[in-house]
């Protein structure tokens, strides 16, 4: 068997980006040689799944893959500076031995300081014992002491430059390394290469194709709003990161929503008994009624915190960049265009007082992309520029989508609630519950047109016959719109420039003596 001694380089041509990892795609054109030989590919990166690796080779004769795996070798990178390293690299390296070398300079001058300090206790002390014998060489006494004095503020000098140029350095090295942290990575030292055997009946030459699961890499939607008047253009986009160790050039980009690590298998199925117990006497005597909380969509767009998971609606869905992309291995976010289109869009300003006082800009528009949107963050922009950032849910194609656009800065909403409760002689109970809404607009001078404002408030639905639950409509001012099962009433309020409004919503909670728990 043959060993071909150079390294055929196997570059990256198609990559399909799943939720949590990448589908790599290598191609090279070989020149084979007739009988059995061995190829070493590469480099590729160190983080190949070896199990999924596969090798295909298209030739003219019949050629056969006998094996195929990856080879990994360690090459540290050495202390020494390299020829290649550039001019940052270089600079941070000088950064540092300089400051070893100050650092070593101190430590001296600190040593002489201490030494001098020690010289002049025992010139003082020496002083002192010779007074005391009677003695008075006061010339040489003053030389001395000048002498230890002038070389302790000399040291002293130093000492003090040494700590500020320290200090300035220790910046400049700091500042050095995070430029090459952002500009630069590290060269991996953990390199990879495909060993590829192969029998070829015939010389020629041969298409090969390498596949195999690459860790590190991951992909959200993301999309970009703006809204013109009466259309909207939603442009759709694919957040890359990656960082497998080598860089994506030029590649055929796919994005899919298949989860190749979660198992298929069914769920196990547990036995779950039913039994039925007779009801006690207080049982019988009272109905047990609790309130609970339902989250309904109508009520106004629920933030998402940080950026979702990719949410396909159960069925995996796969788009394509429509030209070749480059994403480096940096673990940075790259942003690749999927898609665009332009709707015409309907602004509605809706208002939910019970969950926020302010008024809402929410635009409803059609999918016309030719895929599903699925939920991810979306830039909007208006016409005074961007304006903030909201989520997108879950959308088919040609579906109505709505998408808040921040809330208006001119409207304010005050909500006061008033409840009455009477109880009658066979123990029913009629709770009365008001509502006031105080809607008020304030407006530039150059504003005429009157916006109407869609207010919606909610009621009590009752499940129990016991508890009954009626809308005062000749109470409520004025009288609503429309109410829909959920409970969710809807008022559409003309408001004009300056213009202020009351709505009045009433309605009746009537509960009997038997219930319990309101």
């Amino acid at each position: 068997m043959s060993t071909t001694p150079e390294t055929i380089a196997l570059p990256v041509t198609a990559v399909t980006c799943l939720e949590d990892r990448a589908h790599v795609e290598r191609s090279a054109s070989l020149e084979l040689r007739a009988g059995t030989q061995r190829l070493r590919l590469g480099p590729v990166s160190a983080l190949v799944v070896d199990r999924t690796l596969q090798a295909e080779v298209t030739a003219g004769t019949p050629v056969t893959v006998l094996d195929v795996r990856t080879v990994r070798t360690w090459t540290p990178r050495g202390p020494e500076p390299a020829e290649d390293d550039s001019a940052l690299r270089r600079r941070v390296r000088a950064l540092a031995e300089e400051q070893v070398a100050l650092k070593q300079r101190r430590a001296r001058l600190r040593a002489r300081a201490d030494l001098l300090a020690k010289l002049a206790a025992d010139l003082l002390r020496e002083i002192g014992e010779g007074a005391g014998r009677g003695e008075t060489d006061r010339d040489r006494w003053s030389r001395e002491l000048d002498r230890v004095d002038a070389e302790r503020e000399d040291c002293g000098e130093q000492l003090r430059s040494l700590d500020g140029r320290l200090a300035s350095l220790t910046t400049e090295l700091d500042e050095a390394l995070r430029a090459k942290s952002l500009a630069e990575t590290e060269p991996a030292e953990l390199t990879g290469h495909i060993e590829l055997t192969v029998d070829a009946t015939a010389a020629g030459p041969a298409e090969l194709t390498v596949r195999h699961l690459t860790p590190c890499a991951l992909w959200r939607p993301a999309y970009r709003a703006a809204l013109d008047g009466d259309s909207l253009t939603l442009d759709t986009e694919a957040v890359v990161w990656q960082r497998t160790g080598e860089d994506w050039s030029d590649v055929r980009l796919t994005l899919s929503t298949a989860r190749s690590a979660h198992s298929t298998e069914p769920p196990r199925l547990d036995e779950d008994r039913l039994t039925l117990q007779d009801r006690s006497p207080t049982e019988r005597r009272t109905v047990q009624v609790e309130l609970r909380e339902e989250e309904l969509s109508d009520l106004g767009p629920a933030p998402v915190p940080g950026l979702p998971g990719v949410d396909d609606g159960g069925e995996v869905r796969v788009l394509h960049s429509p030209a070749p992309v480059s994403v480096p291995a940096d673990g940075r976010a790259h942003r690749v265009p999927l898609s665009s289109f332009t709707a015409p869009a309907v602004s509605e300003y809706a208002c939910a007082p019970e969950l926020s006082p302010l008024v809402t800009q929410v635009v409803r528009f059609d999918n016309r992309s030719g895929h599903a949107l699925l939920a991810g963050p979306v830039d909007l922009i208006r016409d005074s520029g961007f304006t903030g950032r909201g989520t997108l849910d879950f959308t088919a194609p040609q579906a109505p989508v709505r998408l808040a656009f921040g809330s208006r800065d001119d409207h304010r909403v005050l909500r006061h609630t008033e409840e009455t409760r009477e109880t009658g002689l066979t123990g029913r109970t009629l709770t009365t519950r008001t509502v006031r809404l105080h809607l008020s607009r304030f407006s530039p001078p150059s504003e005429r047109d009157e916006r109407v404002i869609v207010v919606r408030e909610r009621i009590p639905v009752s499940e129990v016959s016991a508890v009954e639950v009626r809308l005062r409509e000749e109470a409520c001012s004025p009288a609503p719109d429309s109410v829909d099962a959920d409970g969710i009433v809807r008022w559409d309020v003309p408001l004009a420039p300056g213009g202020r409004r009351t709505v009045t919503l009433v309605y009746d909670i009537a509960a009997s003596g038997k219930v319990s728990g309101l």
